[in-house]
């Protein structure tokens, strides 16, 4: 199970922002059972700009094991960073690499991202696994769009890999989609 993503990452999408931006900040736009949208920023010209907007479906069935990780989680934590400081590896299991393309009219991913009209943001939809004592344990599907100026669909091709075999059917990119583009505030 953990062959499609031995080649996670060195840095969180957390750190990377921090790096490149050099801020990072996370915002929970909407908790519910079982979902959570968040917006991971830096800030720039003292107001916070998108750089990943993320939705997070959590597995059915969550193990004991990290429950006090997942509560941090649910408090409006970074996934990663809590997950890694408790001693847990994080993987990314990709199984869509694409594109959202955002309408002409202004949306709500748009003004979080400070974006107007349309636009293409990278879209990347993995399965995250947490890993301990060479247990696997299904976390979370999460589907993040990225602010152009952070991640494209070429970026994300360098850093995931991707086995289109395995890739998820249109018809499931497209409620994805459509989950990305419900109101995310």
């Amino acid at each position: 199970m953990l062959s499609a993503c031995a080649t996670e990452p060195v840095l969180l999408n957390s750190e990377r922002i921090e790096k490149r931006f050099g801020s990072y900040g996370i915002d929970v736009l909407a908790s519910e059972a079982g979902l959570r949208r968040s917006s991971l920023y830096s800030v720039e010209d003292d107001k916070p700009t998108c750089r990943t907007y993320a939705v997070v479906r959590f597995a059915d069935q969550l193990d004991d094991r990290y429950r006090e990780e997942h509560t941090k989680v649910l408090a409006g934590n970074s996934i990663g960073a809590i997950f890694r400081s408790h001693g847990w590896d994080v993987h990314k299991q990709t199984m869509h690499i694409g594109n959202l393309a955002l309408p002409k009219e202004d949306t709500a991913i748009g003004e979080l991202m400070r974006l107007s009209g349309s636009g293409h943001l990278a879209l990347h939809v993995y399965q995250l696994l947490l890993v301990r004592n060479e247990r696997v344990f299904e976390y979370a599907t999460i589907i993040e769009t990225h602010h152009p100026d952070y991640l494209t669909e070429s970026d994300l091709h360098d850093l995931y890999e991707y086995d289109i075999t395995t890739a998820l059917p249109p018809h499931a990119v497209a409620e994805m989609v459509t989950l990305v583009l419900a109101n995310p505030k």
